[in-house]
């Protein structure tokens, strides 16, 4: 097999493998759908290409995703530069996530923070911060969930220890998130 088929086939495997992880895929659908049909919003975010796939699953709830229906409140925290440059700088990184959560999230909303690793320091800030403020906690993780796995009420762990492999995967769960949600709001 050449190089470019070996990937398509690990990329495909680890695809395959998320049939493992379908009931916390399920969860976080009820959650998320819940949390909007209580007038709830989502929160998101992570750091690097898990920042793009904030914005991209942020963006897919905001406009649609397959089918034209009402914009569903979400925001991505990796969009506001000024924010972001300003916390890093006047504070520190690990706490750009922690800080905005603690005054957007309210009771009764749903924060998804991604990480590959499941270490990322901000975003587990991120997440400690939004289940205090009474938010249900989502991770999008990768290896074995890292530090995250345990502290958030809904970790999806992709069974890879390949970053992309696992972004990937990650786009993989939240298009099925986003398109089952859209489906309830038809």
């Amino acid at each position: 097999m050449s190089d470019i088929e070996n990937i398509i086939t690990e990329s495909s495997e680890t695809i395959l493998s998320l049939k493992n992880n379908t009931a916390e895929i399920q969860k976080s659908i009820d959650s998320i759908t819940h949390c909007l049909n209580s007038g709830k919003k989502i929160l998101v975010f992570g750091n690097g290409g898990s920042a793009a796939d904030s914005q991209h699953m942020v963006a897919e709830f905001l406009g649609r995703f397959l089918k034209e229906r009402k914009s569903l409140p979400a925001i991505s925290l990796t969009t506001d530069t000024s924010t972001i440059t300003s916390l890093s700088n006047d504070y520190s990184y690990d706490i750009v996530f922690s800080r905005q959560c603690e005054s957007l999230v309210e009771s009764g909303d749903v924060v998804i923070g991604i990480s590959t690793s499941g270490n990322s320091l901000n975003v587990i800030n991120g997440l400690k911060t939004s289940h205090k403020k009474g938010a249900t906690t989502i991770a999008f993780l990768g290896n074995d969930g890292g530090q995250i796995k345990n502290l958030v009420d809904i970790p999806i762990v992709v069974n890879s220890s390949s970053t992309p492999r696992i972004q990937e995967a990650h786009r993989t769960i939240y298009h099925i998130i986003c398109e089952l949600v859209e489906k309830s709001f038809l």
